[in-house]
């Protein structure tokens, strides 16, 4: 068995969590909690085994790098740290359901490096940019960044789905607020991952300055990408901001994580495809 099958398995087994998950949010299905649980985790150690057998067989095939070089493995990898990030919160929180609104990320993600036809997905010889040992670094960092903005931004739905329910006097909206977490502690969380994830993405920027001045001979160069993760730094550094100086909070912090992970999608993926620049290889 190769790589390419055992994460064309992990799409499927990613999205078999994500039904899972949602069964217990809808349902209520509280009984299907730790099997899911367990479940989520073996596919997790499928999609590691496939990552690490890709980065072996480039080896094999005398190219030998980390497998996160073009669009491709950079999704799988992102997916691959959104559920790190997703069983960390889990078993440190011990709220289960979160799944319901994080998992589906993973599996988009996954689902698009399997099925889309625009994005190479063969093995293929680093360009001179990326023969550093930098890449590692910076792009491991940045992904941790990315996929704790990521559970930040399915915290804030449930937020503003828990706020919206809550508001109401329905019986189905009284089982929905029975399923979900106090409206405190989903604001917590969603704080704290944020925070996290700020902090990663800017020792991302920093190892990428330093690659830069090592590949181009200069740390800035104002490319899209770089540019496009400045303007991501400054979203989470405002909302930051507004949390410690003006104490917000609730529905408005709900909402700029979901802005923030708009401009993380648009940094990470939208740059690639429709600014061209520097990091221009990443869509090959």
């Amino acid at each position: 068995m190769d790589s390419s099958q055992l994460l064309g398995i992990t799409t499927f087994t990613y999205m078999l969590s994500t039904i899972l998950y949602a069964a217990i949010f809808i349902f209520k299905a509280k009984k299907l909690g730790p099997a899911t649980t367990i479940f989520t985790i073996v596919a997790f150690l499928i999609q590691t085994a496939g990552l690490l057998l890709r980065w072996k067989e480039s080896y094999t095939i005398g190219y030998g790098h980390a497998p996160l070089t073009n669009m491709y493995e950079s999704v799988v990898f992102f997916a691959w740290t959104i559920i790190l990030m997703y069983l960390v919160i889990e078993w440190k929180f011990k709220t289960r359901i979160i799944g319901a609104f994080a998992v589906p990320f993973a599996f988009l993600a996954m689902a698009y490096g399997s099925f889309a036809t625009g994005i190479n997905k063969e093995i293929s010889p680093l360009i001179p940019a990326l023969q550093s040992n930098w890449l590692l670094a910076h792009v491991v960092t940045c992904f941790i960044g990315y996929a704790a903005f990521t559970v930040a931004a399915g915290l804030g739905v449930m937020y503003l789905v828990k706020n919206t329910s809550d508001s109401k006097e329905t019986t189905n909206d009284e089982t929905l607020r029975g399923a979900l977490p106090p409206l405190k502690v989903i604001d917590d969380i969603t704080h704290k991952c944020m925070v996290f994830g700020f902090l990663w993405l800017s020792v991302g920027i920093i190892t990428g300055a330093i690659w830069a001045n090592s590949a181009w001979g200069t740390y800035w160069s104002w490319d899209p990408k770089e540019t496009w993760s400045l303007i991501t730094w400054f979203v989470y550094a405002i909302t930051l901001h507004a949390r410690y100086t003006r104490d917000w909070g609730g529905v408005r912090i709900a909402w700029l994580a979901i802005l923030g992970f708009v401009s993380v999608i648009f940094t990470y993926y939208g740059v690639n495809f429709l600014l061209s620049g520097l990091h221009s290889y990443g869509s090959n």
